[in-house]
């Protein structure tokens, strides 16, 4: 199982981008998926998930400025990311919960990781 992520970059302030993250593998079955990051000299943070029913959370500091979305059928997860703030700048990590077959567990799965840089 690999999860590919892209779309990170640098833009100035005010501006947007739209991060996807692919998941990949023959039998694989996933039952949410996350963006989060992580800002230089911080603990990672979750930014938003979202289940295979679309059920979508947000953390505080996404609402209003964040979207998160999915296909289920390219197994990827986008994230929307407009009115760009340089405290946004930080590595985005996606993240899957899934099982890689019909008989082995679910477990979190992530990417390895864009740079999104803000500047002001």
């Amino acid at each position: 199982v690999q999860l590919q992520a892209s779309g990170g970059g640098s833009v100035q302030a005010g501006g947007s981008l739209r991060l996807s993250c692919a998941a990949s593998g023959d039998r694989i079955s996933i039952k949410a998926m996350a963006w989060y990051r992580q800002a230089p000299g911080k603990e990672r943070e979750l930014v938003a998930t979202i289940t295979s029913g679309d059920n979508i959370n947000y953390a505080e500091s996404a609402k209003g400025q964040f979207t998160i979305s999915r296909d289920n059928a390219k197994n990827t997860v986008y994230l929307q990311m407009n009115y760009l703030e340089p405290e946004d700048t930080a590595v985005y990590y996606c993240n899957a919960y899934l099982r890689s077959t019909l008989y082995s567990r679910f477990s979190d799965y992530w990417g390895q990781g864009t740079q999104v840089t803000v500047s002001s």
